[in-house]
């Protein structure tokens, strides 16, 4: 698909990987619109980097509040080809704590929310918005991105409710893609590893490089660069569809 001159969501677009999303499809022509509720870094982006880039706070489990977003981003003159999922949060607790204290149940149903049911909630209204585009040469009217993580498939101690929200975004890959199919709209899901995002940054340097060194090849965290090249490309290929792709570096994850 080409993307220069299109519209484009990023949710999660004012930091860490939807950061790099965002300067990524600007750099390619594509009029961004963040979705994000870091009212301050979005401003400072959008500044920045000028341009078509716009700024709506948005919470993603929000139907009101997203649709009013797509709408916007979908009312700039150019359609709306684009969406890229980011967002997202992670919180550590076991099903039992080492006391015998269940999982706390609210913080299991937010971090599903969000992660999974927010990313839903972004692509149904992403596609409705798609469906009124005229198809490009290949009949594609739009692509999506969403992103899972290798804890969908490796999830660690203490990782229930993460593991369980990234397995639901890598299962709704093939259905979506397949449900959207008549309408053109591929969709691809990205799994990364250990990215080297600000939620890491706060980490001891010592247990950053013990990170690294687990990693097999190249021995390093990934960065958010590494996450908006990837999701440029999956944007990009008109035959990958209904894939979620792993970004680890053959990284597999043990237990703890």
């Amino acid at each position: 698909m080409q993307l220069a001159d299109a519209a484009a969501v990023v949710t999660g677009g004012a930091s860490g990987l939807g950061e790099a999303t965002t300067r990524a499809l600007t750099a390619k022509g594509v009029s961004v619109t963040i979705l994000d509720l870091q009212a301050d870094r979005a401003a400072a982006l959008v500044s920045e980097l000028g341009g078509h880039t716009s700024y709506v706070m948005t919470d993603v489990t929000d139907g009101e509040q997203v649709q009013a977003a797509v709408a916007e981003a979908a009312g700039k003159g150019r359609e709306l080809r684009v969406a890229v999922n980011c967002a997202g949060v992670g919180w550590a607790a076991r099903v039992l704590s080492r006391d015998g204290t269940p999982h706390d149940l609210d913080l299991f149903v937010k971090i599903i929310g969000i992660n999974l049911v927010g990313t839903f909630n972004v692509l149904r209204l992403a596609a409705a918005a798609m469906a009124g585009n005229q198809p490009d040469e290949q009949g594609e009217r739009g692509a999506i991105v969403n992103t899972a993580s290798i804890a969908a498939f490796d999830g660690q101690i203490g990782q229930i409710a993460y593991a369980a929200s990234k397995s639901g975004v890598a299962g709704m890959t093939l259905p979506a893609a397949r449900d959207l199919s008549s309408i053109g709209v591929r969709v691809n899901t990205i799994a990364p590893g250990i990215i080297d995002t600000p939620m890491l940054a706060g980490l001891p340097e010592d247990t950053r490089a013990a990170l690294a060194a687990g990693v097999p090849f190249p021995k390093r965290l990934g960065t958010p660069a590494d996450y908006a090249s990837l999701a440029v490309f999956l944007l990009e290929h008109p035959y990958l569809n209904g894939e979620t792709v792993r970004m680890d570096a053959a990284l597999r994850m043990p237990p703890k």
